[in-house]
């Protein structure tokens, strides 16, 4: 039995499926920067990546328990990127977490990194 009833069977509270934190990742890197959480996960024909804003195509990579490490896969990157591109986003990024309710981090490539650093170097 799954969901809300297993508990009273076994006596254990059920872990929360996987989609859970991810959507819950998701809705709060949208909510950072001003976007909008794809449908479907960006699993449809038309759609890509997790969240979209006017500049970037995000794809979010979370943990469904806390932890200290997290494996960044290149392939995660790179299908941003040119997912990005399909859906005329300037930019692209990769947001991960270590944990339900942890702090996101974002990937960026070489050229926005110097592209931000110019921009705070400069602005005062």
């Amino acid at each position: 039995m799954a969901g809300k009833f297993a508990k009273y069977v076994t006596g254990k509270e059920t872990a929360k499926p996987t989609r859970y934190y991810s959507s819950k990742q998701e809705k709060s890197v949208a909510e950072a920067v001003a976007g909008k959480q794809t449908a479907n996960s960006g699993a449809t024909m038309f759609q890509k990546g997790d969240v979209v804003n006017d500049l970037f195509l995000i794809e979010c990579k979370t943990k469904t328990k806390s932890c200290d490490s997290i494996t960044v896969h290149k392939e995660w990157i790179e299908k941003n990127r040119d997912e990005s591109i399909f859906m005329n986003k300037e930019y692209s990024a990769v947001a991960i977490n270590f944990g339900p309710d942890e702090e996101n981090y974002y990937i960026i490539d070489e050229q926005l990194f110097n592209l931000l650093n110019e921009y705070l170097r400069n602005k005062d």
